[in-house]
C-alpha cells in the first residue's frame, strides 16, 4: 500500500497478492447446521465465503456472489434462500459480526417457513475455510495521482483485491487504498475521492472493479 512517511507528497508502492485457503474443520451438510457453525466460526471465515470468491478461479459466471448462497442453490437446492442470502452486501454493515447477526435471521426465517431442511449429499457439504492473503511486492509506482489512469488498467486481479477490498479492513474508515492516498494531497482531489467512494466494489468482478476505477480516474484527468 502506500508509504504514509512523507507527508503530502508520497510514493505509492503497488502490491500484488494471492490468497491460500486454509480448511477449518467446521462444517455444515443442512440449514441448521449450517446456523450452528456460524455462530462459532473465526470472522475471518465469514470474511473469506463473501469475499474471497474473487481470488478464486471461477469457470462460468456463478449466478451467486458469496459462497453461502450459492451452496444454498447447489447444495440444498432452496432457491429462495440462497436468493435472498445473495442479496447481502458486506459493504452494507459496519462489521462483520452484523452481517453474521444478519445471515442468521434469513436462515431463521427460512426455517420457519420449510417443514423439513433440506440438506445436501456428503460430498456437498459445505466447508468452512478462512483465507491467508500472500503478498507480493510489484514494479509498479505512483509518484503522482495523474499516474494512476496510466497505471490502473494493467493492474492484476490481486493488486485490485489488495487495494480495494482488503484494504476495506486495513484503513481506518474502511476505504481503499487509491483514495486515501489522493486524501494526502488536500482538497485537489476530492472530486475524484468521491468518484472512486461510489463505485460498489462488491458486485463487480475485480477486473470489471479494475475497469471502473481505470475508467473513473482516465475520465477525470482528461477533463481537469
Amino acid at each position: 500500500m502506500a508509504n504514509y512517511d512523507n507527508a503530502d507528497r508520497v510514493e505509492f508502492r503497488v502490491r500484488d497478492c494471492a490468497l491460500a485457503a486454509i480448511g477449518t474443520g467446521y462444517r455444515a451438510r443442512d440449514m441448521r447446521e449450517l446456523r450452528y457453525q456460524l455462530l462459532t466460526i473465526p470472522a475471518d471465515c465469514l470474511y473469506y465465503h463473501f469475499w474471497g470468491t474473487r481470488l478464486r478461479p471461477r469457470f462460468g459466471s456463478p449466478e451467486y456472489i458469496n459462497d453461502f448462497a450459492e451452496w444454498a442453490s447447489n447444495g440444498l437446492h432452496d432457491t429462495p434462500l440462497a436468493e435472498r442470502v445473495g442479496v447481502l452486501d458486506p459493504t452494507n454493515y459496519d462489521s462483520l459480526g452484523e452481517l453474521r447477526s444478519d445471515l442468521i435471521d434469513v436462515i431463521d426465517e427460512r426455517l420457519d417457513e420449510v417443514t423439513v431442511a433440506p440438506w445436501a449429499r456428503a460430498d456437498r457439504r459445505f466447508e468452512f475455510v478462512r483465507g491467508e492473503l500472500v503478498l507480493f511486492n510489484t514494479n509498479h509506482r505512483l509518484h503522482r495521482p495523474a499516474d494512476l489512469a496510466e497505471v490502473l488498467p494493467h493492474l492484476t486481479t490481486g493488486s485490485v483485491y489488495y487495494h480495494v477490498i482488503d484494504a476495506r479492513g486495513r484503513t481506518e474508515e474502511g476505504h481503499d487504498d487509491f483514495s486515501v492516498w489522493l486524501e494526502g494531497y488536500g482538497e485537489e482531489y476530492a472530486e475524484l475521492i468521491l468518484r472512486i467512494r461510489e463505485v460498489n466494489p462488491y458486485f463487480l468482478a475485480l477486473d470489471r472493479l479494475r475497469d471502473e476505477f481505470a475508467r473513473i480516474c482516465n475520465t477525470y484527468f482528461e477533463d481537469a
